[in-house]
Formats: C-alpha cells, structure tokens, sequence
C-alpha cells in the first residue's frame, strides 16, 4: 500500500465520527477545511439537513446487498470529504448504508480533503480537487485497486452539459444538481459502486 494511503488510513475516521465533527464544528460556526466562511458554514448547515434525511430514507436494494455480501475479499473505501461539500452530502449516507450491509465485507473511513493535501494530489478529476472520492482498498492485498467519484455519471454529464452551454458553475446549477439527487435516490451510487465491485471480484479492474 502507497505511503501517502496508509498514512491517511491512519489519520481517517468512521462515519459516526466524520458526522460528529461537522456537526461539533457547525456548533461553532465553523465548517471542515482551511478555508471559512459564512457561505461555506450555509452549506454546511444544509448538507447536515440532508443527511439526516438521507441516512432515515434510503434504502439499500436486495441486489446491491448480496453482491456486496458474495465478495470474496474484504475491503476499504477510504472517502476523501469536506462537511460542506454538497456531492459529499448526498453520496456519504448511501455509501455508509452499503457498507453496513456488506457483511462486514466493506470498511468505510473518511479522511478531510485539507488535512490530506498529498493523498487529494493522487486522486485529483481533471486536474481538480473534486470530492467526495472513495479510494477502493483490498485489506488482504493490502493495494489500491480502483477510485471512484466525485459523483454518480448521470450528474457529472449534468454538470459538464450546463458548463459547456453556460461557462459558470452557478447556484442554478447547484440546486438543479441536488434535485437530480433528489430523483435518483440513491439508485445510481448504489450500482456504480456494486458494479465497480463486481469488476474487482472477476478482475476486470
């Protein structure tokens, strides 16, 4: 395992303990990372509205289940996050839920993106610091395998679309972007993720 992984591995929290931090931190005023500010502690308020909602509503499909519970190896997806990273908000939940009913066979770990500047630099999306990225590690190999993120494709060509018609990543595309969370409902995070899995187990990846 590269050292820059282990060493985040080392510094990473549960999910029980990345939301307790955001949620101490808003406490304050504050949000994650080096930078704050009153926008940055909005967003933040708003993504812990939605992952209460999300961790009560989503449901994990049978089919995602058994094959995340039939893989042959144990592994962790270590998650590079920030409190006030709205892709974050909405994908984290699904992701904690899928690795609660993995059997065990799954780990999930959060590391904050500004706390792990070296571990960010490796996984950047065309040249960006985009999060969240799940990093997929096999525990008995002790290797990276895969990465994932920062969101579901359909998003990301949602995204893309809007930037190339319009140049700015602005606060319509923002909410049109939470909305097209809203309607997905977590389906397409689920089978990415699974699918991404199954690749690993027939060593397609």
């Amino acid at each position: 395992m590269k050292s820059i992984v282990a060493r985040a591995l080392f510094n990473s929290y549960s999910y029980a303990e990345y939301r307790k931090i955001v949620t101490d931190l808003l406490s304050e005023g504050k949000s994650t990372g080096n930078e704050q500010s009153e926008n940055l502690t909005h967003y933040t308020s708003l993504n812990e509205a939605r992952m209460n909602r999300l961790e009560k509503t989503i449901k994990i499909s049978e089919d995602v289940i058994s094959k995340l519970q039939n893989l042959e190896n144990h592994y962790i997806w270590l998650v590079i996050s920030e409190g006030w990273c709205g892709d974050a908000a909405q994908i984290l939940p699904i992701l904690n839920k899928m690795a609660v009913a993995s059997d065990k066979k799954i780990d999930l770990r959060i590391v904050l993106r500004d706390e792990n500047e070296e571990l960010m630099s490796q996984y950047l999306t065309n040249g960006g610091k985009a999060i969240p990225k799940v990093i997929v590690i096999c525990k008995e190999a002790g290797i990276v395998r895969t990465d994932w993120g920062p969101r579901p494709k359909g998003a990301a060509e949602l995204m893309a679309n809007y930037k190339r018609d319009f140049g700015v990543i602005d606060e319509k595309i923002k909410t049109d972007l939470q909305l097209w969370y809203l309607a997905d409902n977590g389906i397409s995070v689920q089978k990415e993720l699974a699918e991404i899995m199954e690749n690993i187990k027939y060593n397609r990846l």
